[in-house]
């Protein structure tokens, strides 16, 4: 505790002596808050005895502890995206968390003198929902939207000394499809600056000229003051200053400027390179403001006939569509989990990601810019028509073009972005008001940058091609019914189709069901869907369908598939199952495992790095002699497969179906226990690669794998630790299930803990949990001090194991 107290006073001090010399500071308000839930009618006053509240950090999701109840937002509904007329009973629509209700927070901020000339922004990239910031007792800004950035200038409701501020959220019943979290689930900067300063969001970058010699990169800054002058210099990636202009002229209190960049290197999914500006405004000789900006040169274009470039080279969106929770974190913004997610991707070939339905966190687009994928960044889910009782309609015609705006401005700098989205599957598709709704919420888009066009995610094609709804977007994005492609494709002008939602493909990692047959809103007693890739849902297909329009028709220019990663809430095909309570959709599952769809996508998508998988796992004690499919999702052409060491036969792929062409599959194979074997062929014919299952016996022991052995010693970076189960000869056990107990000692603590089935009701904050097919993942979270971490794993009638992970500052 001394050791947390002088840390703190040190941080206080190194940030008032900054503050004295500094032209702007930027504090993340991470620390110290307290936290309630429920209606405090109070709490907002300075006096208010807050002492007996919960004490959190920020990013901070008060519902992810739980429990899990079915009654939470029991909704009693027929979800016509489904394809529903009848009001059904769903019980995990919204993960069944206890997102509902009121929330208050409240901290004290205790600043250094702030002078006439400073400002104070307070600037908040998420809360969930309806923040109204109080600042010593006075309503000081408010918002509607929960996926939205604002900032508020309270400089003029500052005391000199032990401000309170309290921020009161409010989650409505029937609010979501999904579940939304709840709570400042994102950060909380505070801002100080001078008065004669850049404009928050002021500074807009862009590349309107990209040559091999030379690229010319746009600057326009807005001012806060007259008379001043501003400074724009480029600095590459190894901080070495190339470019370096002063603004010659303003009009208003906005310049513009243009600064050439020799020999530029072009940011792109597979080189991802980023410069940074610097902006300098001077009062006279006396630097008065100084903002960084990074940013990339490349250029996007989509054609008619070509369809989309980036850098001058066609190429086709390999994309995802992400929710904004982070599976046991709710949706608290971590930047661990999202690089592990990104990373995770990446090796899968994914190039593009679309953030769905809700605006992206700064954090995800930063790692975007550096990781190299790709973004449609997506504004919302409802416009003036609701889909559910309490949804983003009620704000609508009142909110859209400044939460569009917001979006925009906070945004336009990063190079990951290529497009906007203004909307998905809204209601508002059908007749002449949707299409002006469509068409002004373009216009605002396109005011606030001209530099990347519009899509909306459209489920009622027919609908779009009468009404003309499809034909003005820039880009018609049609989610799923890939059967009325080439009919979209005639009807609108563009000249080309975005799959902007695709394959809903569902499936339960390591669970494999028999007969394997091609099924829509298949449903079994275990509330399981199975791993074989070939269930999906009433208005979707599988990802085979999608993989054909690729190939086979240029006009069509990528996808976004639903999902890369499971996520909480929509258990379809069992939103009225319980217990049931996140998603089958996801190509990785709620922990961030693969499942074997993974590999699908891989064979795929990566180029650079070969891929052969084999399912599905070979322990089916009392299936001997039954009929076993086995597929395998290779990047190769062919392959033999053998069961203890007898040819099963080779299998090469063909255009026959959609599944022959991207899958091996050889159906008749009679289960017996041993060795599964595949061996793959180059296209000579010559064996390159193979891969086997193992029948497992007994679970005998835990193997932990840290994705990263060594963290930040910040009190937020994490570690994520697959435990698995094998035999005594060190074969995985699939369809282990034990419970687990997890112990966390030295300069970290036991975070949360997931297994990726969507019907377990175990706390992902206990530290105990059931395997599921024989895995799951530990997170651990370092301390604020340099240390080693060890991670203890025990389960009964099991050897036990540990694993190190070190913390540096």
């Amino acid at each position: 505790m001394f050791k947390q107290k002088v840390l703190l006073i040190l941080t206080l001090l190194t940030c008032v002596h900054f503050l004295s010399i500094a032209q702007r500071t930027e504090i993340l308000l991470n620390d110290g808050w307290k936290f309630s839930k429920g209606n405090f009618t109070d709490a907002a006053s300075q006096n208010f005895d807050d002492r007996k509240w919960q004490t959190v950090q920020i990013p901070h999701d008060w519902a992810i502890s739980g429990p899990f109840d079915k009654e939470i937002d029991k909704q009693v509904t027929a979800i016509t995206q489904n394809g529903e007329t009848k009001p059904t009973e769903k019980t995990g629509r919204t993960g069944a968390l206890p997102y509902i209700g009121e929330g208050w927070y409240r901290k004290k901020l205790n600043l250094p003198t702030i002078k006439p000339t400073q400002q104070v922004l307070l600037q908040l990239d998420g809360a969930m929902s309806e923040p109204r910031v109080y600042l010593n007792g006075k309503l000081v800004g408010e918002w509607n939207y929960g996926y939205n950035y604002f900032y508020i200038d309270i400089t003029k409701a500052l005391q000199s000394n032990d401000n309170i501020l309290a921020i009161h959220l409010n989650n409505k019943p029937k609010s979501s499809r999904w579940y939304p979290g709840a709570g400042l689930y994102r950060n909380v900067h505070l801002i100080i600056k001078e008065d004669k300063s850049i404009e928050q969001w002021g500074i807009t970058v862009t590349t309107p000229v990209v040559q091999t010699e030379f690229a010319k990169v746009n600057v326009k800054t807005k001012l806060n003051g007259s008379n001043l002058r501003l400074v724009n210099e480029v600095f590459d990636d190894r901080n070495k200053r190339i470019a370096i202009d002063t603004a010659k002229s303003f009009f208003g209190q906005e310049s513009d400027q243009n600064l050439q960049v020799s020999n530029p290197k072009l940011w792109s999914p597979e080189s991802p390179y980023l410069y940074t500006l610097v902006s300098k405004v001077y009062d006279g000789n006396v630097l008065k403001d100084e903002v960084k900006t990074r940013f990339g040169i490349r250029t996007i274009n989509f054609q008619a006939g070509k369809g989309f470039s980036l850098n001058g080279q066609v190429r086709k969106f390999k994309g995802v569509c992400l929710h904004h929770d982070l599976g046991p974190l709710g949706a608290a913004t971590n930047i661990a989990a999202l690089r592990r997610q990104l990373t995770i991707l990446k090796d899968m070939g994914c190039d593009a990601i679309r953030s769905s339905h809700n605006m992206p966190s700064p954090e995800q687009l930063e790692l975007c810019d550096e990781m190299g994928f790709m973004f449609l960044a997506e504004s919302f889910d409802e416009w003036a028509k609701a889909k559910v009782e309490n949804g983003y309609h009620l704000y609508f015609n009142t909110d859209a073009e400044k939460d569009i705006v917001n979006l925009v401005k906070a945004n336009k700098n990063h190079p990951s972005i290529v497009m906007w989205s203004s909307g998905n599957e809204v209601p508002d598709q059908f007749g002449a008001e949707g299409v002006k709704r469509a068409k002004w919420l373009q216009e605002i888009f396109h005011r606030e940058d001209l530099t990347r066009p519009v899509t909306v995610g459209m489920d009622q094609v027919k609908a779009t091609m009468q009404s003309g709804f499809g034909a003005l977007l820039d880009i018609p994005g049609l989610n799923y019914r890939v059967h009325l492609y080439e009919e979209a494709n005639k009807a609108f002008p563009q000249g080309f189709i975005l799959g902007s939602e695709t394959a809903s493909t569902v499936s339960s990692r390591g669970v494999y069901k028999f007969p394997v047959v091609k099924a829509k809103d298949k449903q079994y007693d275990d509330f399981q869907s199975s791993s074989y890739d070939m269930e999906y849902c009433s208005w979707s297909n599988l990802p085979d369908d999608d993989f054909v329009m690729q190939d086979d028709k240029p006009w069509v220019i990528g996808e976004f598939v639903w999902t890369g990663f499971d996520y909480l809430g929509e258990p379809t095909p069992y939103d009225n199952s319980w217990p049931s309570r996140s998603s089958y959709f996801g190509i990785s599952d709620l922990a961030g495992l693969p499942k074997d769809r993974y590999y699908l996508y891989r064979s795929r998508w990566n180029t650079t790095k070969p891929t052969l998988h084999l399912l599905p796992h070979w322990n089916w004690a009392g299936r001997e002699g039954e009929t076993t499919p086995v597929f395998v999702y290779t990047s190769y052409d062919s392959a033999e497969l053998f069961l203890n060491g007898k040819s099963l036969g080779i299998r090469k792929k063909d255009k026959t179906s959609p599944q022959n062409r991207y899958r091996l599959m050889w159906m008749d194979v009679k289960y017996q226990p041993g060795t599964l074997k595949v061996v793959a062929f180059n296209a000579q014919g010559k064996p390159v690669a193979e891969e086997k299952i193992v029948t497992a016996g007994k679970p005998d022991r835990i193997l932990l794998s840290a994705d990263r052995d060594q963290i930040k010693a910040d009190g937020k970076d994490l570690s994520f630790v697959t435990v698995s189960v094998v035999d005594k000869d060190g074969n995985p056990c699939p369809t282990a299930n034990q419970s687990l107990k997890f112990e966390v000692k030295g300069a970290g603590k036991f975070k949360a803990v997931c297994n990726g089935d969507a019907t377990s009701l175990e706390s992902f904050e206990k530290p105990t949990m059931k395997l599921f097919s024989g895995k799951l993942v530990v997170l651990v979270e370092s301390d604020r001090e340099a240390g080693k971490i060890q991670l203890n794993v025990t389960g009964k009638g099991l050897k036990s194991s540990s694993i190190g992970i070190s913390t540096v500052n």
